[in-house]
């Protein structure tokens, strides 16, 4: 059926809600893990730096599926493809809601990350439906609704866990995902694909995952175990022989998994780099901040519950949220060059201050606030201008190249942060001391500052 049959606006207004609702249950069983990660280290028994791949897990299967996920919406249609991962998301999350134990769990977890590329075919459903402004603002959207789904995950992450068990804090925004995919599949307009006749690039699926997973794992055993150093150049070996297997499929393959010549483009390497550096920072804060609400109130900590990390945790998540709707139309109003200097600038000087203030539960939720919002406007606005800036057929690839990039910031930086807190435990207690905090803290601030000279560097790639 033809599309002038149907009112565009319409067609334009339902599919952004119906993928804005999805999106708000998808983020929320993506944030819930946030809030409890305390407390799964508890009751699993595991270190920070275990505990945060366990957060990572998640994260490392989403940055390997989603420019797959692109790649797949660009070629046989944004719906079917969607509708495919959301049943993976789904078994993911029962699973994890049934877990008996710690290989299911992140067995359950590594399922749900392919929730993360449901973002680049939203943002392929927008560009076919919506002119390329209006999809401007329609992915901000989107993308903020994903974030405000974190507000949901936070807030219910600490009754459910502590009142019920951990297992429901999976199980009941996976019915949700459920009952929305089924909306979606009903709802919106089936969208022919773009190209056909390519083959999906396997070997480099295969390459990439290997190369994060050793790398992550890795990062986990040399900073937990201290391993040798014959060890530590073997994993390093590995893990760049990975990386080269990978960009050498990448260059030869007829369908890259990723178009290392798209990558190679000014606007795209600029916007790449920036993501991961802001990212980073903020994935050490996001991990660092609860660990510290959790510590014992008898010295530097809180002795916060799960509930009540999710509480102090509310207003970032909320800040995050607006933040994300706003970076686009930020970068329209000011320049994206304004922007990403405002956002370097609050970032690194939140989290260096946060190495000498950290006395008062408000300076850590403060804290939260200031780097959701500079991060989620900077990572936005460059999401924003890279999703416009290229031809409609390859909206996905961009866009989930950048995705990629932001799930790789975050967990990088998160396992920083947890490797840093191993490093600096209390041979005594096994408990981070109040150094290594600051430590970490101030490390965050240091990348974030490092924002600011890429910008510098890529002055004239970001002065429109």
């Amino acid at each position: 059926m033809s599309l002038a049959v149907i009112s565009p606006v319409r067609i334009g207004r339902l599919s952004i809600g119906a993928l804005g609702v999805l999106a708000l249950a998808l983020g929320t069983l993506q944030s819930v893990v946030e809030p409890a990660l305390p407390q799964l280290q508890r009751e699993l028994g595991v270190s920070p730096a275990e505990g945060a791949l366990i957060g990572n897990t998640l994260l490392i299967t989403g940055a390997v599926v989603t420019p797959v996920a692109g790649k797949l919406g660009d070629r046989y249609g944004g719906k079917r493809v969607l509708v495919w991962l959301m049943a993976v998301v789904s078994a993911g999350g029962l699973l994890a809601g049934l877990a008996p134990s710690l290989p299911v769990l992140l067995l359950g977890q590594t399922l749900q990350g392919v929730m993360v590329g449901a973002l680049p075919l939203s943002f392929i459903l927008v560009r076919k439906h919506l002119p390329a402004r209006a999809s401007q603002v329609a992915i901000g959207v989107v993308m903020a609704l994903f974030t405000g789904g974190g507000m949901v995950g936070t807030l219910i992450a600490g009754p459910l866990s502590e009142g019920l068990s951990w297992h429901w804090m999976f199980a009941l925004p996976t019915i949700a995902i459920i009952a929305m995919t089924c909306v979606v599949a009903w709802l919106l307009p089936h969208d022919p694909p773009v190209r056909s006749d390519s083959r999906i690039d396997w070997p480099g699926v295969v390459l990439l995952s290997g190369t994060l997973l050793v790398f992550m794992v890795g990062f986990v055993r040399v900073t937990g175990d201290g391993l040798p150093l014959l060890a530590v150049g073997a994993l390093v070996v590995v893990v760049a022989a990975l990386a080269s297997g990978w960009v050498a499929v990448e260059r030869r393959a007829a369908a890259p998994m990723v178009d290392l010549r798209m990558l190679a483009k000014p606007a795209m390497w600029h916007s790449c780099v920036l993501t991961l550096v802001i990212t980073a920072s903020f994935g050490m804060v996001a991990f660092l901040l609860p660990q510290m609400l959790a510590a014992p109130a008898d010295g530097y900590g809180f002795g916060a519950s799960t509930t009540d990390i999710g509480l102090f945790l509310l207003p970032g998540a909320i800040a995050g949220a607006v933040s994300d709707s706003v970076g686009g139309v930020a970068a329209r109003r000011f320049g994206l060059r304004a922007v990403l200097v405002g956002g370097a600038v609050v970032l690194a000087a939140t989290t260096l201050a946060l190495a000498s203030l950290h006395d008062a539960a408000w300076q850590l939720v403060l804290a939260k606030s200031l780097t959701a919002i500079a991060a989620g406007v900077g990572t936005t606005a460059l999401l924003t201008r890279t999703a416009t800036a290229v031809e409609t057929r390859d909206t996905g690839i961009a866009t989930g190249l950048l995705v990629v990039t932001r799930v790789i910031g975050v967990a990088l930086g998160a396992q920083v942060g947890g490797a840093i807190l191993d490093a600096g435990a209390d041979p005594s207690t096994g408990l981070p001391t109040e150094a290594a905090f600051a430590t970490g803290f101030a490390t965050a601030g240091l990348v974030a500052a490092l924002a600011l000279l890429v910008v510098r560097i890529t002055k004239k790639g970001t002065q429109t």
